[in-house]
């Protein structure tokens, strides 16, 4: 990426090239002068003639600044260009993946990808400037010992050589542990806000142990990661002794042996100067920016690329690199099957599901409908696995529900109760309490689709205080709705959480839910929900029934009857 980003701005590049030869003349003529300083003017006692060479230095200075403020206004002509390509790249990608079936909301795409491409950005910029300023001091330096004293290169050019060669071969695996620690410190804070948002459960089923191991992995990981680019520092930094200070000690050392083949007291003094004033603080600059803004920048650059938000389409795992919501592969579906799935909530009663098979693809939309009583609750729990059948089998993309693996499906389910959970807290930790990196953008974008707006601002924002108690049922369905928006989970089941709201505002809330991408399972109290959904199941206590509104009316006794005891109103107009 950066290569072909340097193949489209050759020009710039030759424009950047021709001021670094200008910013490179302190450089170049730096030992040259402080020889001609000592040997014609101070060691022969003329001081005019030494302060005179001493003064073409601070010219050349001076002219070096100017050149290394026109060299920073072309980098920048190198770097705006290429944030903007990963711009276009991630808000492009982000947009093609939101018309697939079953993706999520390309919002959370857009807010994460483009936080990156801003660490990207300045750390192009950062790694640009230090590169480009140690090849200009280093070229400056060795053209300028060539000048002075050929044979001086043969005590600079190999330490510097292995220090280099070290410092690559460092810099990879820095960028390995650097990458790791990332997403450890990712995985720490996605699991402590697991456990901690259901520590009364923990405690009371007797999970300490298993909370504690799940967290614990991931602080060891990070841990031996951070130790690993603490070892591998001090290895770089015995790089920059290598290359900074080994030549110096063999010019000081090595001196007399200079002296026969003709060097003059000038020319060792010019040597130190162009090691000392030279390579070794441009060697120490370069490996404090690659192992900063460097690692950083390869470590970025290489999850956008993963993520397909720099222009490249590739596969986002459940174990999600980035912080937001866990990605899925393209290719993942999160069906809902039940096959064979009977309950009963004791050994002695009769099943309140008996023999169940359904099928729920991801970006279906099925209604449950029938009397009161009749186990629509309990299904809804076996759907989400919070309840396991006494026989048959529940699986959400192919994972069972209930049981270990499921861990995994944590953020890929909700299930909205009747009842409302809303916490003494921010509105904000409400409306992200299912997920906490939420931004303001993605919550004022679920608050608008559903209605809540004037609720949020009616509460004074997202920083206010929320009371539960001065809340109406209906106000808290509304505030636990879009939180199970925001979530951008598949599958979202809704057990008569919409109960306290007006028929108008049902609609808005599900027909927000039906276009948001995933599978919406609504379990109704007014028949107008059944009547919005593609699919019904009828359920009557000894068997269910599943079609559309028209299959059913022909097929169902009880369906009818239930339509027909309700005054099913006109369809709302759509919020558009």
């Amino acid at each position: 990426m950066l290569a072909a980003s340097f193949r489209a701005r050759r020009s710039q590049l030759w424009r950047l090239g021709g001021w670094s030869a200008v910013e490179a003349l302190p450089a170049l003529l730096s030992g040259l002068l402080v020889a001609l300083a000592v040997d014609e003017g101070f060691l022969a006692g003329r001081l005019g003639i030494g302060f005179t060479w001493l003064g073409v230095l601070a010219v050349s200075v001076v002219v070096g600044a100017w050149g290394t403020r026109q060299t920073l206004r072309r980098l920048a002509a190198v770097v705006e260009p290429f944030r903007d390509e990963l711009v276009t790249g991630v808000v492009t990608d982000a947009l093609r993946r939101s018309t697939r079936v079953g993706a999520r909301p390309a919002g959370a795409d857009v807010a994460r990808l483009t936080q990156q491409v801003e660490i990207v950005r300045e750390a192009y910029a950062a790694v640009l400037v230090v590169v480009q300023q140690f090849v200009v001091v280093t070229v400056g330096a060795l053209v300028g010992l060539v000048a002075l004293a050929p044979s001086v290169l043969v005590l600079v050019l190999p330490p510097l050589a292995l220090a280099l060669g070290i410092f690559i071969v460092v810099l990879k695996r820095m960028a390995v542990q650097q990458r790791a620690s990332i997403l450890a410190d990712e995985r720490i804070s996605e699991t402590a806000s697991t456990v901690s948002s259901g520590l009364r459960d923990v405690a009371a089923c007797g999970g300490q142990d298993l909370a504690q191991s799940s967290v614990g992995g991931h602080i060891e990981d990070a841990r031996a990661a951070t130790n690993a680019v603490s070892r591998l520092t001090g290895v770089a930094t015995i790089a920059v002794a290598i290359g900074g200070w080994v030549p110096l000690i063999l010019i000081l050392a090595l001196g007399p042996w200079l002296i026969e083949r003709g060097a003059t007291v000038g020319v060792l003094l010019g040597a130190a100067t162009y090691v000392l004033q030279g390579l070794q603080p441009a060697l120490q600059t370069l490996i404090d920016g690659l192992t900063g803004p460097g690692l950083w920048l390869m470590v970025t650059l290489k999850r956008l690329v993963e993520t397909g938000g720099a222009g490249t389409e590739s596969a986002q795992g459940v174990e999600s690199d980035g912080a937001g919501v866990p990605d899925h592969q393209p290719g993942d579906r999160y069906d809902l099957l039940l096959t064979g799935v009977t309950f009963a909530y004791s050994e002695v009663a009769q099943p309140v599901v008996h023999a169940l098979d359904l099928s729920v693809p991801q970006g279906d939309h099925l209604a449950i409908v029938g009397p009161s009583g009749v186990g629509k609750s309990t299904l809804a729990g076996l759907m989400t696995g919070l309840l396991t059948p006494q026989s048959g089998q529940v699986s959400l993309g192919g994972i069972g529900l209930p049981g270990k693996t499921a861990r995994q499906l944590s953020d890929k389910r909700v299930l909205i109760p009747q009842e409302a959970y809303v916490f003494a807290g921010t509105v904000r930790e409400n409306l992200g309490y299912l997920r906490v990196e939420a931004s303001d953008a993605e919550l004022d974008v679920a608050a608008w689709l559903l209605g809540a707006g004037p609720l949020v601002a009616r509460l004074g924002g997202y920083d206010a205080e929320l009371d539960p108690a001065h809340l109406s049922a209906g106000e808290r369905q509304l505030l636990t709705l879009v939180r199970a928006y925001a979530a951008a989970a598949p599958l979202v089941i809704l057990d008569e959480a919409t109960c306290h709201l007006d028929p108008i505002a049902e609609a808005r809330v599900e027909h927000a839910f039906a276009d948001r991408p995933g599978s919406l399972i609504v379990i109704a109290h007014r028949m107008s929900s059944a009547l919005r959904a593609r699919r019904i199941l009828v359920l009557d206590g000894t068997e269910a029934v599943l079609g559309s509104h028209e299959e059913l009316l022909t097929q169902s006794s009880l369906y009818r009857d239930l339509v027909g005891h309700w005054n099913v109103p006109l369809e709302p107009a759509r919020p558009r």
